[in-house]
């Protein structure tokens, strides 16, 4: 009997292996809108920060704060948005397979909610996980809890 397997890891660079029974349900990959309306709020919060501190400073030209965050955020964004995009989750009827091997069983999942544009996973353990840039966090939940109860 053959496994099934799941698309490479692009961090690990390896297939991943479904046990005997298990299927995929659904894959979970990032939303681009998501992922750049989330680091245009990070600059809007951090360029006020600067902002703020550079006038608390007496600084001539506090508006280097707001443009310095910008900048450093939207530089940072650009360059590691292909390996962000590249980030699948992936809900079998048993698990969830993330990223660099991690491994979310659905036996120990306690909670599932949606955290700031993303679903963050609690395990029993204490070990949490986050599902970022989700376009719809309260469906990707729902999806979780859907398959966690067994229904498909």
């Amino acid at each position: 009997m053959s496994m099934s397997k799941i698309t490479r890891d692009p961090l690990l660079g390896r297939e991943v292996n479904l046990d005997p029974g298990e299927k995929l349900v659904t894959t979970f990959r990032p939303d681009l809108a998501s992922y750049w309306r989330g680091h245009a709020m990070m600059s809007l919060v951090a360029g006020v920060i600067a902002g703020v501190a550079l006038v608390y400073g007496g600084n001539a030209a506090p508006w280097v704060g707001p443009v310095g965050a910008v900048l450093a955020i939207g530089l940072r964004a650009a360059y590691l948005k292909s390996e962000v995009m590249a980030e699948e989750w992936k809900l079998t009827n048993r698990r969830l397979i993330g990223p660099a091997g991690r491994i979310a069983p659905l036996s120990s999942l306690q909670m599932a909610r949606p955290f700031l544009g993303a679903v963050q996973l609690v395990m029993a353990g204490g070990d949490k996980h986050l599902i970022k840039y989700q376009a719809d966090p309260a469906a990707t939940v729902a999806a979780i809890e859907k398959a966690k109860a067994g229904k498909r």
